[in-house]
């Protein structure tokens, strides 16, 4: 039987990267791996964080419908190779995409079926505190961010459900629950 495909989506500082990465822990999960047109941070590796292409090939599989959700975000060229989902679900693990709101009104019109979830921080404050206290954006990107994510807390209409993320492995516990799951296991307990 087929995993589910999950898309997870939110504003930036809300965590759900977060709650992707606790329910990874767990064998039943997988995440799609994205590709991207961005320069590797450090410690980052490709294949495992991204698949770093270079533009022009980036372009060139967008051309042939090659991504889910492709989109320009902060600049940069983001999707999600179409195989790479497939693979994961036909192997009966159910597929994780983290992306960000464009790309669900993307999916979405596309008639995608997946559970669409928005993770959301308790409050806007705790969202703001978030994202300035981890310390790795400038100040100009954290204010562009919380525009961003102003915009979008409005489109949370999009989503089938929305998971206030107040504790990663609550939260966590409540997506895989949503799908069935309801023995969410971690490292060492499998």
């Amino acid at each position: 039987m087929d995993g589910a495909l999950i898309v997870i989506s939110g504003a930036s500082g809300a965590g759900k990267t977060s709650v992707a990465y606790r329910l990874l822990e767990d064998p039943r999960f997988a995440r799609a791996v994205t590709a991207t047109t961005r320069a590797a941070r450090a410690g980052e590796q490709d294949g495992v964080d991204y698949h770093f292409l270079a533009e022009p090939e980036f372009r060139g599989r967008w051309a042939k419908e090659g991504f889910l959700a492709p989109a320009e975000v902060y600049g940069d060229l983001y999707g999600t190779p179409r195989e790479n989902v497939e693979r994961i679900r036909t192997s009966g693990r159910h597929c994780l995409l983290v992306i960000d709101v464009q790309g669900v009104e993307d999916l979405k019109a596309r008639g995608l079926e997946a559970l669409y979830v928005f993770v959301d921080a308790p409050s806007f404050e705790e969202l703001e505190r978030r994202l300035r206290s981890r310390g790795k954006d400038a100040a100009q990107s954290i204010e562009a961010r919380l525009a961003a994510a102003r915009a979008e807390l409005e489109k949370k209409d999009l989503f089938e459900r929305v998971l206030v993320n107040d504790d990663v492995d609550r939260a966590a516990g409540e997506l895989a629950g949503w799908i069935g799951v309801d023995d969410l296991q971690s490292k060492g307990s499998a």
